[in-house]
């Protein structure tokens, strides 16, 4: 019987179709792959007729009860005492007996049985079967189902594999289950009402509200014993809530169901790839506040060591210039006038370059044991700054592992880089060089050993030593230079209150030059080297750029299609 369909139900079949092409793009695309052929599955059997699947243990009798519910003048489905066949025998109504071999799991059985112009019937390897695959191929086919009949030996309907199988079918896809006690006549009455009473009560324990259990004879049925067989209540039961009409919207609604389901399970698989990715946004985010922290903390270092510097250059200027002021009174000038006629040694200029020879000395001695009070403090800073990038790459937190049953290829290839992270970063620790800038002073320059020993890191403490030494060496080159030609033409206390005048003002540049060139080089250094520890996470900031891009596309199609099948479900 042809069966009408209205224009409504058409289009939302169009719908559901145009949805569930989405859902396998999505699934493919993210790399679901069993979930894309569920999807696939579904796809396909989108016009096929509202489909039973008949599910069991072997010995269960399951094809028994698939002919006599057929009402069929011969087996449609083969009956044997051992498993026969590894695939899924999907019987649908035809003009004429055909099989159709699908492929190595699946066949199609046509023939001219009433009942199967309004439902499909899908015949299932044993669940509990040693042959290899039998389970398996039972699985990949319950997601499209519309209605699944779990058929129990009457005798013994408790076996835990059997539960467990109901336990995937319905957690994991909430597909409407009847039940069937098969072979009730090998049992007395008794013992069958106990048995169906605790199918009834196993099944409402596990989540099925008001459990649908029939108890059945196939072989009561054959032999015509219709009225002791049970098959009419459960002919009664379909024709009351699947056919006359009925059985392709309760498909159209499976259909909606089923894709809701898919789609729940590919944002819970998106939710678990995005904690890995927050987690890992949130990892970079504490590594880039790290080095920014700890650079904060060497700059303020350097303001110290700046501070101690201009005090030590405070006190030796203040010292020469008192010196100086003295030196150049009138008498004491026409006193070493006099006594250079005798002596070329006692001379003024003498005296000026015996005093330039001290100030430098003393600068530079003093300039070199403030260096070596604070510089090793900033380069132990840096090295704790370096210590503690490493510290936070080994310990970054993993969610999405290798093995994950959907992103192990991305969890694996994460897992690849921050492996190659840790080894580039242990080596960039481990080379001097990379503490080392162009520009920053004579690698050569004498310095502290105790600044150079331990890691590989001490080696800055060596280049701020330099660093500084060098600025310090142009400030008191610059400023000797200029006290040997202010001194050049001196005459007796002609030019005094120039000199000194010029002398103050030369040591005012000289301080503020200092402290300039302090800050400055120190700072753009530790700058510098911020930079290049950062730059060790390239590869993994253009891992975590795709994967924010990816996860925003996949995440908005998820969201689109999540509700696409809400506003058909309403619709509907």
């Amino acid at each position: 019987m042809a069966l009408f369909v209205d224009q409504k139900f058409q289009a939302h079949r169009t719908h559901i179709e145009e949805i569930v092409k989405d859902l396998h793009n999505l699934a493919s695309d993210i790399g679901y792959h069993d979930l894309r052929q569920t999807v696939s599955d579904l796809r396909n059997r989108i016009h096929e007729p509202f489909m039973f699947v008949i599910v069991g243990e072997v010995k269960a009798g399951k094809s028994s009860f698939i002919n006599a519910l057929l009402e069929a003048k011969r087996d449609v489905c083969k009956v044997a005492p051992s498993p026969c066949t590894d695939t899924v025998q999907q019987i649908l109504f035809g003009e004429r007996e055909e099989v159709v071999v699908v492929n190595e799991h699946l066949k199609k059985i046509f023939t001219p049985e009433p009942i199967l112009q309004e439902i499909a019937i899908v015949d299932t390897p044993g669940t509990n079967t040693i042959v290899a695959h039998h389970q398996e191929i039972t699985e990949r086919f319950i997601p499209a189902s519309d209605l699944i009949v779990f058929v129990f030996e009457s005798k013994n309907p408790y076996r835990q594999s059997a539960w467990d199988f109901f336990d995937f079918i319905h957690s994991d896809w909430r597909k409407k289950i009847i039940f069937v006690l098969q072979q009730k006549d090998l049992m007395n009455e008794a013992d069958l009402t106990i048995n169906k009473q605790g199918v009834v009560d196993y099944a409402a324990k596990k989540g099925i509200v008001q459990p649908v259990v029939f108890t059945a004879s196939a072989k009561q049925e054959q032999e015509g014993l219709v009225e002791e067989s049970g098959f009419a209540e459960i002919r009664a039961y379909i024709r009351e809530n699947i056919t006359g009409g009925k059985a392709p919207y309760l498909k159209l609604r499976n259909n909606i169901s089923t894709s809701q389901n898919i789609n729940d399970k590919i944002a819970a698989a998106l939710a678990v790839r995005v904690q890995q990715y927050e987690a890992d946004v949130v990892f970079r985010a504490d590594i880039r506040e790290t080095l920014e922290s700890q650079s904060r903390k060497s700059i303020k270092q350097v303001a110290v060591l700046s501070e101690n510097l201009l005090a030590g250059y405070d006190q030796i200027t203040r010292r020469v210039e008192h010196t100086l002021e003295e030196g150049l009174s009138f008498f004491t000038l026409l006193k070493r006038s006099v006594s250079s006629i005798f002596d070329s040694g006692a001379s003024p200029q003498a005296w000026i370059k015996q005093l330039s020879h001290h100030f430098e000395q003393d600068l530079q001695s003093e300039m070199r044991r403030k260096l070596e009070e604070g510089v090793g403090d900033i380069a132990d800073q840096i090295q704790t700054m370096a210590r503690l990038v490493d510290m936070k790459i080994k310990n970054s937190q993993t969610i999405l592992k290798n093995n994950h049953e959907i992103f192990s290829d991305i969890a694996e290839r994460r897992s690849t880089v921050l492996a190659d992270l840790q080894s580039t970063f242990t080596t960039f620790l481990s080379r001097s060089e990379n503490f080392r800038a162009d520009g920053l002073g004579d690698q050569n320059a004498s310095f502290s050993p105790n600044i150079a020993t331990g890691s590989g890191l001490a080696i800055i403490g060596v280049i701020l030593a330099t660093v500084t030494q060098g600025a310090i060496l142009d400030i008191t080159g610059g400023l000797l230079t200029t006290m040997g030609l202010l001194f050049a033409g001196v005459t007796v206390g002609l030019k005094r209150r120039r000199i000194m005048d010029e002398f103050r003002e030369e040591v005012a540049k000289g301080r503020t030059q200092l402290e300039k060139e302090v800050h400055q080089r120190l700072n753009s250094y530790i700058n510098t080297l911020k930079d290049r520890i950062d730059a060790n996470f390239d590869e993994f900031d253009a891992l975590l750029e795709l994967e924010g891009r990816s996860l925003a596309l996949y995440t908005t199609r998820q969201k689109d299609i999540r509700k696409r099948l809400d506003d058909l479900d309403k619709a509907f």
